[in-house]
């Protein structure tokens, strides 16, 4: 990614095409969502018409058994005389009124026993409370939980036990007809059908607030509670629709679905909490932004990949033509090209930098010819002299010391003869070093406990390339001009680092310092070209191969210490090393 993201005109690219790409996504999954908690608020709609039914159908049975109570009295005429004691009277009213209309052939029926087990299940359905009533007054029998049967007796009709709210139930009431003449009323009866009851199951998952309204207004709690509870109830009653939306806050919604029941003159309102909701279904959600954050980074992936080949053609083609400003004709390996115009380009560019080089090679070997065989021919006006020099120190080493130190001599001078005469011209600056050292040895046999060497080179400059055998010629300069074979201390240190354009060597002693006259015409005759005295051929020699083998990227100054002896320094620019043959490295 990185490749193309640094070409103004992919990262552009790939940025717009990011941008579209989660744009898509984020509209497709907020449909997606949005279709979700559609379907999710249909279910919710679908159960609570569930619940709705399944409490219209208990209401219904209920009704139905009330009928047929009602068929069950008017048929029995023992159960209506019992009725009647019940009817007005208090309790032993009733059990005395009882008693006197028995008769010995025929079972005493009981009203309460028998709208308990008929009509009550035992006194564990529905219907909690039966009430029997006269203009003024009515006498109850509840059954609690338990099925546990209590009595009261002679109730005024505006008791609170007799006050008709959805909280405590829905209200049946049936007129109780004399059967031998139907036009004369006896009393009413007053069936409660508890809602604690009748709703116990209408509460399900997907709801967060269920209640059943009356047509007063009463509002029943199913599911939820408190004052806010009950408020929206009666906002989703008040809107007047079957379904909608419930605002009450800024990020506070609610769906609410109501249902009217005609035939028991109630509705009933399901609401369900839109973060409830979303939090109830979190892991759905969570699945849905990971299968649209995966296709996202899928489609950014692949938009990488193709953006990433054509901004490598790209970047092939302004490292081609940057290598043909800077003359770097190194074969590199073919690139794997499509078949369009950047692949076409490409590889047009690569033909055309190998026809270069090959007419680069074709046109110059000649003069590159020429100047190899002019620093041969320098080369070899040191070699010889120093040969000569290194054995006259030999045979002085071996009448002065004992045979071991001309072994010792002898064997580093094969070592240092050896590398001169290798058949290769150009070597790392970590191989002239070495040759610098070998000689440096042979001086210490010369000169035991009188000289002393030191070299200071920071890593960065010992893979550089450079021509064989130049600084030697500096260290001789020393020995032959600066060097004092009466003084105990005669020091030379080689220096080199790196810096920001280039990098430096020094080659630094203690000796004998150049008069200023003698410095200005060494000076001159480097800076000019002019063919040097023979007592300074090997520092010419010197300035000569190094300038043919580095151009104008090479300098060499020569100063004069402050305290003693003289220091040469040698400066290399970086694009000066950087444009050394590929070839000719070692």
């Amino acid at each position: 990614m990185r490749s193309f993201m640094q070409i103004k005109i992919y990262r552009a690219k790939f940025i717009a095409y990011a941008v579209f790409v989660v744009f898509i996504g984020v509209t497709i999954g907020a449909l997606t969502c949005a279709v979700l908690l559609d379907q999710w608020v249909e279910n919710s709609r679908n159960e609570a018409a569930g619940a709705f039914s399944r409490a219209e159908n208990s209401l219904r049975y209920d009704a139905d058994r009330i009928e047929a109570f009602m068929q069950r009295v008017y048929s029995n005429s023992g159960l209506v005389s019992d009725i009647r004691s019940f009817l007005g009277n208090n309790a032993e009213g009733y059990l005395t009124s009882r008693l006197q209309g028995s008769h010995y052939n025929r079972p005493l029926v009981s009203f309460p026993d028998d709208i308990k087990s008929f009509l009550s299940n035992g006194g564990k359905g529905d219907i909690t409370q039966i009430s029997l009533h006269t203009e003024q007054e009515g006498n109850v029998v509840s059954f609690d939980h338990n099925g546990n049967t209590s009595f009261r007796f002679r109730l005024p009709n505006a008791d609170e036990t007799f006050r008709e709210t959805i909280q405590q139930g829905f209200v049946y009431r049936k007129k109780l007809s004399d059967p031998n003449q139907i036009s004369r009323q006896l009393g009413e009866f007053r069936f409660l059908v508890s809602s604690d009851r009748i709703f116990k199951t209408a509460h399900h998952d997907y709801s967060d607030e269920a209640a059943a309204v009356s047509a007063s207004g009463d509002v029943y709690l199913i599911a939820g509670n408190g004052r806010a509870a009950e408020e929206r109830i009666r906002r989703a009653v008040a809107d007047g629709r079957s379904h909608g939306l419930l605002t009450t806050g800024f990020m506070d919604r609610a769906y609410y679905a109501a249902f009217y029941s005609s035939e028991f003159d109630y509705q009933f309102v399901s609401i369900v909490d839109v973060a409830s909701l979303i939090r109830q279904k979190a892991n759905v959600l969570l699945i849905v932004f990971l299968i649209v954050l995966t296709a996202m980074i899928s489609v950014l992936l692949l938009i990488v990949y193709n953006l990433r080949e054509d901004a490598n053609f790209l970047r092939r083609i302004i490292n081609s033509i940057g290598r043909v400003k800077t003359a770097d004709f190194t074969p590199v390996k073919p690139a794997r090209y499509r078949r369009n115009e950047y692949g076409m380009i490409a590889r047009e560019l690569d033909d055309m930098i190998r026809q270069l080089d090959r007419h680069i090679r074709t046109n110059y070997l000649l003069k590159l010819k020429q100047q190899e065989t002019e620093i041969k021919a320098l080369q070899h006006q040191i070699n010889p002299h120093f040969l000569y020099n290194t054995l006259e120190v030999i045979r002085s080493s071996a009448l002065m010391n004992s045979a071991d130190h001309t072994s010792d001599a002898i064997a580093t001078l094969g070592a240092l003869y050896r590398d001169i005469v290798k058949n290769e011209n150009i070597i790392s600056l970590s191989s002239e070093l070495n040759l610098l050292q070998q000689y440096l040895k042979i001086m210490e046999f010369k000169y035991p406990d009188r000289f002393y060497y030191q070299f200071h080179i920071e890593p960065a400059l010992l893979a550089l390339p450079t021509v064989k055998f130049w600084l030697q010629p500096l260290a001789e300069n020393f020995f032959i001009h600066g060097f004092h074979p009466e003084s105990e201390f005669n020091l030379l240190i080689v220096n080199g680092w790196e810096e920001e354009g280039g990098f430096v060597l020094e080659i630094v002693d203690n000796g004998n310092r150049i008069s200023t006259e003698r410095l200005a015409e060494i000076r001159n005759k480097l800076a000019s070209g002019d063919d040097a005295p023979a007592d300074s051929i090997g520092l010419r020699n010197v300035y000569t191969r190094l300038r043919f083998f580095y151009g104008k990227g090479f300098s060499m100054t020569i100063d004069n210490n402050e305290e003693a002896g003289v220091k040469i320094t040698v400066i290399l620019s970086k694009e000066a090393t950087n444009d050394v043959q590929v070839a000719d490295r070692r």
